[in-house]
């Protein structure tokens, strides 16, 4: 089998998942990225509220999308231009999951697709501080000139997934996974006759109905709490799933419900750095160029003294475990 696929990133308005403002989608045909495709578009009805926070990340306005179509009304090219493709993203539960509630909070159906992440593949290919796209692209040769510009993220991911293949000596994106002896997940189809809503689709709603402005960023020194126990019946395909995360500084959300949204995933939250560590979350406008830089708190410090004694450790900004919890 050719190594074919599509690679896609989407930036979203807010906090839902549901509410892309743009996409942009990379087609590699044996290993060679052969087409590009992006759209700026409004997102659906409802939840189309732009988070100043989201806008400081990727410069799109409301404004901006005002003249565009709505996602329901751009998704048939979106998925003309997937066609039978296995689906391929930095973070792929973010990405899959805003396919799945803008389809849900649109009224519309969507096939079942293969997927994969390569932050999931990136960890078992490259030994990096973090693996951020910034970081995993400059290890795959790639350039990232603009990110969170939704097609130049896209192009970068698909740059990566053909190193890896590379690296492993594939030959397609099932070859990859074989290689490492894992399944190729698979994202199951929606139709909104038969399936029930998922879980972030319904709270979206459920804020929407009530007319709930989103709150603004959590503030004050953050309690440490408890620690809930790994959800081991979460799906194992999630990138969170399996890891030990700590978290340090400041995040939009409560520590104790970082914590929940972890486990949930099949993560083991814990309380300080340890050798058992493999994922810190770092709050207070961290971004993965920081450890270059030195601006880090006390946790990351400890972080990267281990990362040098050779433990695997992975660094998150607050914006990219967002991503991961939906």
């Amino acid at each position: 089998m050719p190594l074919d696929f599509t690679a896609i990133d989407f930036e979203t308005a807010n906090g839902f998942r549901g509410s892309p403002c743009s996409v942009g989608l990379v087609k590699v045909r044996n290993g060679v990225l052969v087409e590009e495709a992006y759209w700026l578009m409004r997102p659906p009805a409802g939840h189309d509220y732009f988070d100043p926070r989201n806008v400081q990340i990727h410069g799109i306005t409301a404004p901006q999308v005002a003249g565009e179509p709505r996602f329901g009304e751009l998704y048939g090219q979106i998925q003309d231009f997937i066609g039978a493709d296995a689906v391929v993203a930095h973070n792929a539960a973010f990405d899959v999951g805003v396919i799945r509630s803008a389809l849900e909070v649109s009224g519309l159906a969507g096939p079942a697709f293969d997927y994969a992440c390569t932050v999931v593949l990136s960890r078992k290919s490259y030994a990096l501080p973090s693996y951020s796209l910034p970081f995993v692209a400059e290890a795959a040769g790639v350039p990232l000139l603009k990110h969170h510009d939704a097609v130049e993220d896209a192009r970068a991911c698909a740059g990566i997934l053909v190193d890896i293949a590379r690296r492993r000596e594939a030959d397609s994106v099932a070859g990859v996974f074989a290689s490492l002896n894992l399944s190729v997940p698979h994202q199951g189809g929606y139709d909104p006759e038969r399936d029930e809503l998922s879980k972030p689709t319904r709270a979206a709603m459920a804020r929407a109905e009530s007319g709930e402005v989103p709150a603004p960023a959590f503030s004050g020194w953050p309690a440490e709490g408890p620690n809930p126990p790994a959800n081991l019946a979460a799906d194992p395909a999630h990138p969170l799933f399996g890891q030990t995360v700590v978290f340090t500084g400041n995040l939009s959300l409560p520590r104790g419900t970082a914590k929940e949204r972890a486990a949930e995933l099949g993560a083991q939250p814990a309380s300080g750095v340890t050798r058992k560590t493999t994922v810190l979350v770092v709050g207070g406008g961290f971004a993965a160029a920081d450890l270059r830089t030195g601006r880090v708190t006390s946790k990351a410090r400890r972080v990267l003294e281990l990362q040098q004694r050779g433990q695997g450790i992975e660094v998150l900004s607050e914006g990219e475990f967002m991503q991961m919890i939906g």
